[in-house]
């Protein structure tokens, strides 16, 4: 074998060993290539995912957190609202004791029916209140005030709004004249229950009582505080 021959086989053996280099490598680079797209667009579309469940927490939290504050606040109002409103019904629905500062009593005397007196209370004050069960009426210096007249009894204190009256009669003294120690009182005195007392003016010649002398509860009707 020539020389030359030896040359030429060498250089085609060397030509063949750098193609197949050269063919590996770009296999290699393809291979790589496509292993990092494919990684690279593995994470951007785990990136993604955990982008749109972070947003969607976020989203569920605010709307919870909103809603929670709406509804508390919401329910926090009503019962304000709730509480305040019960709280003025019940001060609307419980009157205080009427006063003599707030009270005037006159006593007026009736031809029918004969020898009785008639009481009228009119509320003079702002506020509602109540009347005492019934009038303590003390004639003059008396030691006792009268009987009250349990048939007249009402079934609820008689209340007044302002400018609202209120009445009880008053049986001055027996129509026959049989009764014990007739005399004539010209000063009538009505206690309420928070300790005042209102000065009642009687007719300048004053009444005549006797041992009958006895009065109604107050009640709301002039007419029904007359008729015992």
């Amino acid at each position: 074998m020539s020389a030359r021959t030896t040359r030429v086989r060498l250089f085609a053996a060397a030509t063949v060993a750098l193609a197949a280099l050269s063919l590996t490598a770009c296999e290699d680079g393809s291979a790589t290539g496509l292993r990092t797209t494919s990684a690279s667009s593995d994470t951007t579309a785990q990136t993604g995912t955990d982008a749109a469940a972070s947003g969607d927490t976020a989203a569920k939290d605010t709307a919870g957190t909103n809603g929670a504050n709406g509804t508390g606040t919401g329910t926090d109002t009503a019962g304000k609202q709730n509480s305040t409103t019960t709280e003025n019904n019940a001060d609307a629905s419980v009157a205080g004791d009427c006063s003599a500062d707030d009270v005037e009593i006159t006593a007026t005397e009736v031809s029918s029916p004969i020898n009785h007196l008639l009481l009228t209370a009119t509320n003079t004050g702002s506020k509602t209140c109540s009347l005492p069960t019934y009038p303590a009426a003390r004639f003059g210096e008396a030691q006792s005030v009268p009987p009250v007249v349990e048939a007249s009894k009402p079934q609820a204190l008689t209340t007044l709004e302002p400018g609202a009256s209120g009445y009880a009669g008053v049986l001055l003294s027996a129509g026959d004249g049989s009764a014990a120690n007739g005399r004539t009182e010209t000063a009538l005195t009505i206690p309420f229950d928070d300790g005042s007392v209102a000065t009642v003016s009687l007719p300048a010649a004053g009444v005549h009582v006797d041992d009958s002398l006895s009065v109604t509860y107050w009640l709301t009707d002039r007419a029904t505080a007359l008729t015992y």
